[in-house]
């Protein structure tokens, strides 16, 4: 690889911005937003820095070819003409995976099959052995991208999905994604300067994503491995450097971090994952019903969560959100209250308050909108006054 060099980080549809902002912050070159995806360039030690850092990447490429295809037969021998030996060997492991968007392409599993043929019959036809393949835990992870006529091979250096932090044990019926929890928390500007509120936590994805942000932890230190590590080029060395320098850059925020759970079970879940991340000083958690509650302290608070959709954990939706209205505007002053919901007509418009921002996200394969409530002080009005 050269010193600088193009990479892809995979995001979630309507995270690109986000995902942009936190490369640019971390010193990316070069960086364009994509669907989904963003480009942009570093070097080996920015590779392990945005794998370790990045909240809202779920995996990170590096292209290694290019080229057009029609049919099956030029996508096997164009993956041939790769030298595979630049990054494997017949004793290296190697999975495949492979997306298409390609009306003479429409089975990514065909697809999948086929170059990891192609790759396997490089070997045999050069050294009259093919190298193993590993589903599970493989040394490397190709990925296949097919849109139109264009393929696009790349190695996926992060191996296991980025979401996959290290720290969570313990989930709910409906558990959060990380990388979804922690796009949303930046699209509310949250930075540790304020209060956060998660009044319905489940197993606390929230509350750890918004500590690791407000105390400039690395998203994904409690990771064990990563699959660059296995690749022939990996620096050990290089990469302590990277950790450690990310690691001094933690500082210790001093505003609140709290969550409620009416359920025993979530309560016992969520701390159990804050202990796991390591966090528990910074949060806390309590048996309570958001219904009941008030703000319990001073100042500018960032209330934002994940109720039920009504989707896999069944409620009453207008009165659920109406209720959720009630409890904002009767015991939530001075808070900036999101939520996420999959509810786009009964949810939204039985909480009775006025949204000043709808944004469209994707929770899976579920359109939801993140909503945004300002709650003053007194009146609106006044408040401005």
């Amino acid at each position: 690889m050269e010193n600088n060099f193009t990479m892809i980080a995979k995001t979630l549809f309507g995270f690109e911005p986000i995902l942009s902002k936190e490369l640019l912050k971390l010193g990316a070159k070069n960086i364009k937003e994509g669907v989904r995806s963003v480009s942009f360039e570093g070097d080996l030690g920015f590779m392990y820095k945005a794998n370790l850092a990045l909240r809202t990447a779920i995996r990170i490429l590096v292209p290694i070819k290019t080229f057009q295809i029609l049919n099956e037969e030029e996508l096997y021998q164009g993956i041939k003409t790769i030298v595979w030996e630049d990054y494997m060997n017949l004793e290296t492991t190697f999975a495949l995976n492979s997306t298409t968007h390609s009306e003479n392409f429409t089975h990514s599993h065909y697809i999948s099959l086929k170059s990891k043929d192609a790759v396997a019959d490089y070997f045999r036809d050069k050294y009259g052995k093919r190298p193993d393949v590993d589903i599970e835990q493989p040394d490397l992870l190709i990925n296949v991208h097919i849109d139109r006529d264009q393929c696009n091979i790349s190695l996926d250096c992060s191996g296991e999905a980025l979401y996959k932090r290290g720290y969570r044990t313990a989930t709910n019926i409906a558990p959060m994604n990380e990388v979804f929890a922690a796009g949303l928390i930046l699209m509310t500007g949250y930075d540790g300067a304020e209060h956060f509120i998660d009044p319905m936590c489940g197993s606390g994805t929230m509350l750890i994503e918004a500590a690791m942000i407000a105390n400039q932890i690395p998203a994904n230190i409690n990771r064990a491995t990563f699959g660059f590590q296995k690749w022939k080029n990996y620096d050990a060395e290089l990469y302590e450097l990277i950790r450690s320098s990310l690691l001094k850059k933690i500082r210790s925020s001093s505003r609140k971090i709290l969550g409620y759970d009416k359920a025993p079970s979530a309560v016992m879940k969520a701390t159990q994952n804050v202990e796991n991340a390591n966090l528990a000083d910074f949060i806390e958690i309590e048996k309570k019903d958001f219904f009941t509650t008030e703000k319990p302290f001073e100042g500018k608070t960032i209330l934002c969560f994940n109720p039920p959709y009504g989707e896999r954990l069944k409620i009453d939706v207008p009165t659920f959100y109406k209720e959720i209205g009630n409890t904002l505007k009767q015991g939530y002053p001075s808070t900036d209250a999101w939520f996420v919901t999959s509810d786009l007509e009964q949810g939204i418009k039985s909480v009775g308050l006025r949204a000043s921002k709808k944004i469209k996200v994707f929770n899976g394969s579920l359109e939801c909108r993140f909503v945004k409530y300002e709650m003053y002080e007194g009146s609106k009005k006044a408040s401005k006054n």
